[in-house]
């Protein structure tokens, strides 16, 4: 291992597996009928089920925040208690934190202009209103925890986890930060499913009460996952994996932007994500290209290689998964050693990540 990579050294998330510090176990869940909002016959998703935050993260007060911003909190709040973190110890203007998302606080966003369709502007709740803005969540943790380090919103489309870990890596390069809290996730709200209705994009799934088995079709998720990455950490502290690096290309050959990722390692470990539901280069295929070998979907010649196909949950989560496609790759525990590239792909677009796992 590089003792000059960063390392990823804790995680947290708020998902349909519940509020979870660490790595995830039991990764089967079954989408649920949408009780949230009224619907005129059964729609379903991969939903977080309702939970109290004061009780994981003592102090903490949520009622005026939107969900996606009450997830982020306790999501970073558990990847620190994980990391063994005690930020009384360190420097708190050297903490950064990257927030992504691709619909932001589309709920309490949604509700204020509805309110403004009925009552007018001058009937809207100002106090609402500071809540819809997309960067709320990465505000709301830097205050929580007092922490003065950067603090970055990115929103993209389809890769918006990845390029916030990127950015969150190149800070902790750069000397700009010493540790960072990236978070990534989106909340369901009746706009967003109903969005995904019109385009077509679901899959029947969602409107049975006994659903077929799973197929690549889509199921729209919700949830945030968090983890901590650190520089400069002892050889006795390496965490779950390093950071190694990564590449996002707009267009182009995904397969050979990518290759050089991964010149000679020993043991790889693919882990697919869709990237969005109607994705048209899927990440197994490009991953193909990329060993150059025949191979069967569980494993392939090159280099010890082998794929492990992504989790419904992360897919439904089209547009910021990339997190959840890397915690629930290192919760099925690759390998020591061994180099896990995370891929997501949609329209000719691709984004990479390499992460070397440690030795045990």
């Amino acid at each position: 291992m590089n003792a000059n990579l960063p390392s990823i050294t804790g995680f947290g998330s708020v998902s349909p597996f519940g509020a979870t510090a660490g790595l995830l176990s039991g990764l089967e869940v079954e989408p649920e009928p949408i009780a949230a909002w009224p619907n005129a016959t059964l729609r379903r998703a991969y939903q977080v089920q309702p939970f109290n935050p004061a009780k994981l993260v003592p102090g903490v007060k949520t009622r005026r925040l939107d969900r996606l911003s009450c997830w982020a909190l306790v999501a970073a709040s558990l990847a620190l208690q994980d990391a063994g973190v005690n930020l009384d110890t360190i420097d708190r203007s050297r903490v950064a934190v990257l927030f992504a998302s691709g619909f932001g606080c589309v709920e309490l966003t949604e509700s204020f202009y509805r309110s403004a369709a009925l009552n007018g502007w001058t009937g809207t709740d100002p106090i609402t209103f500071p809540e819809t803005l997309a960067n709320a969540p990465a505000c709301h943790v830097a205050l929580f925890h007092g922490l003065r380090g950067p603090n970055l919103t990115l929103g993209g489309e389809n890769f918006a986890a990845e390029i916030a870990l990127l950015r969150a890596a190149s800070l902790l390069r750069h000397g700009q930060a010493d540790r960072a809290i990236v978070i990534a996730g989106d909340a369901l709200s009746p706009a967003v499913y109903q969005w995904y209705e019109t385009a077509g994009l679901l899959s029947p799934a969602c409107f049975v009460s006994d659903p077929p088995a799973r197929s690549a079709d889509f199921v729209p998720s919700e949830g945030v996952a968090a983890l901590l990455l650190e520089s400069g950490l002892s050889t006795e502290r390496r965490g779950y994996a390093q950071f190694a690096g990564g590449r996002y290309a707009r267009s182009g050959d995904s397969a050979q932007a990518i290759r050089h990722l991964f010149p000679s390692v020993p043991s790889l470990v693919f882990s697919a994500g869709n990237g969005g539901p109607c994705s048209c280069d899927p990440p197994a295929g490009v991953f193909r290209s990329c060993a150059g070998q025949a191979f069967s979907s569980q494993s392939f010649s090159r280099n010890d290689a082998r794929i492990v196909a992504s989790l419904p949950v992360a897919d439904g989560l089209a547009r910021s998964g990339g997190l959840f496609h890397l915690l629930l790759a290192l919760s099925r525990r690759p390998g020591s050693g061994s180099a896990l590239m995370l891929g997501t792909a949609a329209g000719g677009a691709f984004a990479a990540l390499r992460l070397e796992v440690p030795s045990s």
